[in-house]
């Protein structure tokens, strides 16, 4: 097919091209006839240019010009000329294109949506018709940053010696942590891949293998709730290292996201960035990724009230749990309708009600002011720095589930207020450490890894985690942004007998270890040199960067919360031949209803 092939971009011509003659190739945005003056906005994913059509221009090329509607493709060939009424909004804006030949390369339907950046249609709509809504300009943008990222990750690594592989996308499903999407084998009948929910065992191997340095950009897979920041396909910058410590990963993770800060957005970040606890972000922000670009601190005012005449405070503190407090500056003035979609909102998060205490010029306004004395409010306004006009909300009861109700409310009285809005482009890079190495899982009644089964412990505990596994820490760490967790990583256990000793913790025995896992104890058999790693969440590096806060923005083609692909309808239905060839067959509900009732 022969066509007019372009000369430049639609977003490339200036002034100095002025008198040149050009050929443009791209979309048109909008086409304007003016009773003489046809002007067409032509469009491609580097910029917007005008060009316009003169009414002595010929029969054939005036009425060509008119028949225009937006989107369709076009080539067109012109003089660039100095416009007379500039547009200062666009970088092409002080010149246009004078056309002499026009060719329609693609005639196109009305889209189901205007193509701009403040479209008005749903989200729904737009992922129905991705490919149109991926043509938005700002929506371009948002991709042109993505590749940014991509590339500032092979500079900066392969400078540091990295070396990048290509692990399996069919692998053994091991099931710690999220669900596995599995992948029926049609050549070995009743067994299964799964899609890897990270490298991590891999990378390890690699470790073991004496290559020393390892970088993936990777796609990893986890079957889980999804929600505005998740997918069930994701891309993580994958990263592991031998002879190292903790130090070492959380240097060289800083130096990469201030080198991509300051190349993609022109941010320089403060160095180094700080460290905290898990424990302290529990206690100060009510969450493991805190957004610390504002204060807002959680107050632990167990001493208090242990004594008070409030039982649910006195209770919580008898029973081993803590009260803690969020002074909501400036909030006093709120509702109680207010207050009460301030409840519901705890109550998401597993609250039983939510206490609260007003100060306001004429005193102390609360349900619970009768229960305490003076001295307690005293000390309670005194403990949260309270001023007149301030709000307090109370959490009671177990300390984890009390400041994860807390920071809820925190992020929300941020949201409400409207200081979160004046926070845009602000960016706080913040390291949590110290991570617990187990949780208690009430449900299966057993502990479970915090990081996973491969996060070594603090030598400290290694001794006595078996006896108090409670209490054991992990090397393990985080990189949280502005209340975004952008990477995650930690020191590996690369001895055996501290490998048993983790399986142990988990309740799996020696049997299930060898079975699911027993590729890497025999690795660790072989001299596995000490060794960490990080893996960085693309997507919300890139969602950050680009400031939008919802994950489906920056992945080109995404699934909704429902799991599902709009636009080409996955997942769906497969043929009866497709499943007996993997010796699959489904059971109908009818079926699945009639041995249900019969167990």
């Amino acid at each position: 097919m022969a066509f007019l092939k372009r000369t430049h971009t639609c977003g490339a011509l200036r002034p100095e091209h002025s008198g040149e003659e050009v050929i443009l190739n791209g979309w048109v945005q909008r086409n304007r006839d003016l009773g003489g003056l046809i002007f067409i906005d032509v469009r491609d994913r580097y910029g917007l240019t005008q060009a316009v059509v003169l009414p002595d221009a010929g029969e054939q090329l005036v009425n060509a010009a008119r028949g225009l509607h937006a989107e369709y493709v076009i080539a067109l060939r012109g003089t660039v000329r100095l416009r007379e009424n500039p547009n200062p909004n666009i970088p092409t804006g002080l010149i246009e294109v004078l056309v002499n030949e026009l060719e329609v390369l693609n005639a196109a339907d009305t889209p189901p949506f205007e193509i701009e950046d403040n479209v008005r249609a749903g989200e729904e709509l737009r992922l129905r018709y991705r490919y149109n809504d991926l043509r938005r300009p700002a929506m371009q943008r948002i991709f042109d940053i993505r590749n940014q990222v991509y590339q500032a990750a092979h500079k900066y690594f392969n400078e540091l010696n990295f070396l990048e592989f290509e692990t399996p996308v069919l692998m053994k499903s091991t099931p710690e942590g999220a669900r596995d999407f599995l992948v029926p084998s049609r050549v070995h009948h009743g067994s299964f891949y799964a899609l890897p929910q990270s490298p991590q065992i891999y990378k390890q191997l690699l470790m073991v293998a004496g290559m020393d340095r390892y970088m993936q950009i990777v796609k990893c897979f986890r079957d889980e709730a999804l929600r505005a920041d998740r997918q069930p396909e994701f891309t993580q910058i994958d990263v592991e290292m031998s002879f190292v410590d903790q130090d070492d990963v959380l240097e060289v993770t800083e130096g990469f996201i201030a080198q991509t800060w300051r190349e993609v957005a022109g941010v320089e970040l403060p160095r180094p960035f700080p460290r905290m606890s898990y424990a302290d972000a529990m206690s100060r922000y009510g969450t493991d990724k805190p957004d610390t670009r504002y204060g807002l601190e959680l107050t632990t005012v167990s001493e208090i009230v242990a004594k008070s005449g409030f039982k649910v405070f006195s209770g919580a503190v008898e029973s081993g749990g803590i009260v803690a407090l969020l002074n909501a500056k400036g909030c006093a003035a709120y509702s109680r309708k207010q207050i009460d979609v301030l409840t519901e909102h705890a109550k998401k998060y597993g609250a039983k009600g939510l206490a609260w205490m007003k100060f306001n010029p004429d005193g102390v306004q609360s349900p619970i002011a009768k229960f305490l004395d003076d001295d307690t409010i005293a000390a309670l306004r005194e403990a949260a720095g309270a001023e007149e006009g301030d709000l307090l909300l109370f959490g009671a009861g177990p300390d984890e589930a009390t400041y994860t109700v807390l920071g809820a409310l925190r992020s929300e009285i941020a949201r409400q207020t409207g200081v979160l809005a004046k926070l845009d482009g602000v960016f706080n890079p913040l390291f949590i450490t110290d991570w617990p190495l187990l949780e208690y899982d009430e449900e299966t009644g057993r502990y479970i890894a915090k990081h996973h089964p491969f996060t070594q412990p603090h030598e400290d505990d290694v001794a006595t985690m078996l006896d108090n596994p409670g209490a054991a820490r992990a090397v393990a760490y985080d990189l949280v942004i502005n209340g975004h967790e952008a990477a995650g990583g930690s020191i590996r256990i690369h001895r055996k007998e501290v490998q048993d000793k983790m399986f142990k913790l988990l309740n799996i025995d020696e049997h299930e270890a060898q079975e699911k896992f027993g590729f890497l104890l025999d690795a660790l058999r072989y001299g596995a040199p000490p060794h960490g790693g990080i893996a960085f969440g693309l997507d919300r590096m890139v969602m950050l960067l680009a400031g939008t806060d919802n994950i489906r923005d920056v992945i080109a083609f995404p699934k909704t919360t429902s799991f599902l692909s709009l636009m080409d309808g996955a997942p769906s239905n497969v043929s009866e031949e497709q499943l007996r060839e993997l010796g699959i067959q489904l059971r109908t509900k009818a079926a699945k209803s009639t041995d249900e009732d019969a167990a």
